[in-house]
């Protein structure tokens, strides 16, 4: 074992409390700052890029505009499980470095584009940048058993705070800087993740796992079930992206720089209404009654924007109303599923199992944007809601007869069994 391993097991012996000690939260929380880093560059164009997009030449086909904000997925989708694969032999700093340098190469070909083709490229070389399975065993290998949850989901609220935090300060962004300085900033701040990377991340012992077959994660039905339900989540969070901004403009009657208005006080209350549900699903052992409730409710937000934009007359209140509903359910379940990946996953297997659960999340992104923007052209704005309500129904059949996990503190392997 190296001196910085040596480091990091006294820094954590040091620590006499039973929480997690300060290497554990420091390289929890850096390295959950790089997910959503990651996170950030394809959050921050949806509120706006359907409409921008509109202005740039081949703009106006909805399928292009849809390829551009869903070919992101499609890229990490296929660079999760060998970039995981690489940082088990190569070292996760380094694999992760050489993400967040492509990442920012692509941020920055976006900027400069001058038409939708080039943004396209320019989204496929930043999602080529793929280390959301690195990171995620870094931080396996960086806590003990007993705090991984506590860290994972560290990581799944990171999403779901970025996710609203760009939803409000994207449209200032955008009328402050544009597009282009859009991507730029989200260039500029993958560079700078490098710093906290390289220097900041402490670094973790070496962990040398007994090898894996495949066909112990993938006959899993417990991580199956978690896998297609990212799947889910996050095809209906980009296709509802599709339409809603424009939506917003024109029945709100907001321009995308007011769009805050809505987003602000739609996030801020979804996050307090989200807490407690977590809180005592986690406290009291009963995350799967949480998670049927927050996926049920996905589904009644689908049939009622199904609803709203089947009518004659849409009244923008509902639309607010049912953003919330979209925001308690989408954070529930982004802070919640990683955790119990982590906890369900074959101990020697958990970097794995994240590779394959992140990418089915990136999978999600691609379907959502393309076959978002392809719905909405050729069969308008409500066949997307149709897809998300058909996405979540299943869902929602798939997740029910999961096992219900014990309590935190408690040994998973009866959940597993």
């Amino acid at each position: 074992m190296n001196n910085s391993s040596s480091s990091f097991d006294s820094e954590m012996s040091s620590e006499i409390s039973s929480g997690m000690s300060r290497a554990e939260v420091k390289a929890s929380a850096s390295l959950a700052s790089i997910f959503a880093l990651r996170m950030l560059g394809l959050f921050l164009i949806l509120p706006v890029f359907a409409v921008h997009a509109k202005t740039l030449p081949g703009g106006d086909s909805a399928a292009l505009v849809g390829l551009a904000m869903g070919i992101y997925g499609l890229a990490q989708s296929f660079g999760q499980i060998p970039f995981g694969v690489a940082s088990d032999k190569y070292g996760r700093k380094k694999i992760i470095v050489i993400g967040l340098i492509l990442f920012a190469l692509g941020s920055f070909i976006a900027a400069a584009a001058g038409n939708i083709y080039w943004v396209i490229i320019g989204r496929a070389i930043q999602g080529a940048g793929a280390i959301s399975a690195a990171v995620t065993a870094f931080i396996a290998d960086s806590t003990r058993e007993e705090h991984r949850t506590k860290a994972m989901a560290m990581v799944g609220g990171s999403i779901g705070l970025t996710f609203a935090l760009s939803l409000i300060v994207s449209p200032l962004l955008y009328q402050w800087v544009g597009m282009g300085g859009i991507f730029a900033l989200t260039g500029i701040l993958s560079l700078a993740a490098i710093v906290v990377v390289v220097w900041l991340v402490p670094s973790a012992p070496l962990v040398k796992a007994r090898r894996v077959a495949w066909s112990e994660i993938l006959r899993n039905g417990e991580l199956m079930r978690l896998n297609y339900g990212v799947f889910a989540l996050h095809m209906t969070q980009m296709a509802m992206f599709v339409v809603m901004p424009a939506a917003l403009v024109k029945y709100a009657g907001l321009p995308l720089e007011s769009h805050w208005k809505i987003y602000l006080p739609v996030v801020l209350a979804s996050f307090v209404l989200m807490l407690p549900p977590v809180f005592v699903g986690e406290k009291q052992g009963k995350m799967k009654q949480v998670m049927l409730a927050a996926v049920a409710l996905l589904f009644v937000v689908q049939l009622g924007l199904l609803a709203t934009f089947s009518m004659a007359t849409i009244h923008w209140q509902w639309l607010v109303v049912l953003l919330l509903g979209f925001f308690i359910a989408f954070n529930v379940l982004e802070a919640s599923q990683p955790s119990l990946v982590s906890r369900i996953a074959p101990p020697a297997a958990k970097g794995a199992a994240l590779g394959v659960y992140n990418t089915m999340q990136a999978l999600g992104l691609f379907c959502g944007g393309a076959l978002g923007g392809l719905l909405k052209q050729h069969a308008g704005a409500p066949s997307v809601f149709i897809l998300g309500g058909a996405a979540t129904l299943c869902w929602l059949i798939i997740a029910s007869s999961m096992k219900n996990l014990p309590r935190r503190g408690r040994t998973a392997t009866t959940a597993a069994a």
